[in-house]
């Protein structure tokens, strides 16, 4: 038996899995506990696993340094080793969320995937997952002998460089003295918040203040919901083209995270698209980027299994 967690600052999925696949999947609201040890005993108290649990990998939204990771926007501390003795696990391992996603993406199936952009893709070249939720995440798919080596990061606190007089705005709203602002700060959900509340600076009177909010109310044609919504495709897709660039990722760019699939109408009106193209003399090159979106949100959750049920071979075939 292994385990595998999706750990995030909104939601946290947990699923056991034998050789047959998953036996025992629960989602939990991750504010709704104090720490995660708490919410582990209670999953593992719901499912009775009936024998032992050989491997468990954790994706963890948050850095991640010697096995142990603090969740980036709950007070959660995950140490792997101290879960394994806690709670009597073959072994734990810590990895970085976009991380335990990347592993997920090549078993992804066509129906769970959107294009926004055709592209030519490269078999043997690397391929980025960038996803904004909570946070922002980045992670690589690099070719490694026959195989994929997973490049993790946290490139989404990488300064955010507006692209024009009303990105240049959002980057003064939040702004501080002696700070800086990061892509994740526009990139996200509280990102899109901030844009919402810049914009409404100059055009006082709307009530919109929560993401959802804010998504529902474009989707009902309010033009600054629309606006900010625009602004936040425009920087998302600029984000990803520098992203794209950096790691030359012509197997494929793919958009995780929990915002992509509820503004998909919006991602595929254009925008996005063009942000991720304006590239000055690098231009010419990003058409051959191929784009998708990542509908299935148990990504994260099926890429820690992955790694799981790799550490498991490992573990049998040492006995």
């Amino acid at each position: 038996m292994i385990l595998g967690g999706d750990i995030g600052g909104t939601k946290t999925l947990l699923a056991l899995a034998n050789e047959t696949g998953v036996v025992f999947e629960r989602r939990y609201p991750s504010r709704e506990w104090d720490d995660f040890p708490a919410l582990l005993r209670a999953f593992l108290d719901e499912a009775v696993p009936g024998e032992p649990i050989t491997a468990a990998c954790l994706g963890v939204a948050g850095p991640v340094t010697d096995n142990h990771a603090k969740v980036t926007y709950l007070p959660w501390r995950i140490d792997g080793q101290a879960l394994a003795q806690a709670f009597n696990l073959g072994s734990v391992e810590v990895v970085n969320d976009f991380m335990a996603a990347a592993q997920g993406v090549a078993a992804l199936p066509p129906e769970d995937l959107v294009a926004l952009q055709e592209g030519h893709a490269a078999s043997h070249a690397p391929r980025l997952l960038v996803g904004a939720g909570t946070g922002l995440g980045v992670a690589a798919l690099v070719p490694e002998g026959g195989g994929w080596r997973t490049v993790g990061g946290e490139g989404g606190h990488i300064g955010f460089a507006p692209a024009d007089e009303e990105q240049l705005a959002v980057w003064r709203h939040l702004h501080r003295p002696g700070g800086r602002v990061t892509a994740e700060n526009v990139i996200s959900g509280p990102g899109l918040a901030a844009i919402y509340d810049s914009l409404c600076k100059v055009s006082p009177g709307n009530t919109a203040t929560e993401p959802a909010e804010i998504v529902a109310a474009a989707a009902s044609g309010n033009p600054l919901a629309e606006r900010a919504l625009d602004l936040f495709v425009a920087a998302y897709g600029a984000f990803a083209g520098d992203l794209a660039l950096l790691f030359m990722a012509r197997g494929g760019v793919y958009l995780g995270g929990g915002i992509a699939p509820k503004i998909l109408p919006r991602l595929q009106a254009g925008g996005f698209v063009r942000a991720f193209r304006e590239r000055g003399a690098h231009a010419g090159l990003m058409p051959d980027f191929p784009i998708r979106v990542i509908t299935n949100e148990r990504l994260g959750l099926l890429g820690a299994l992955s790694i799981a049920a790799a550490h498991s071979c490992n573990i049998d075939s040492r006995h």
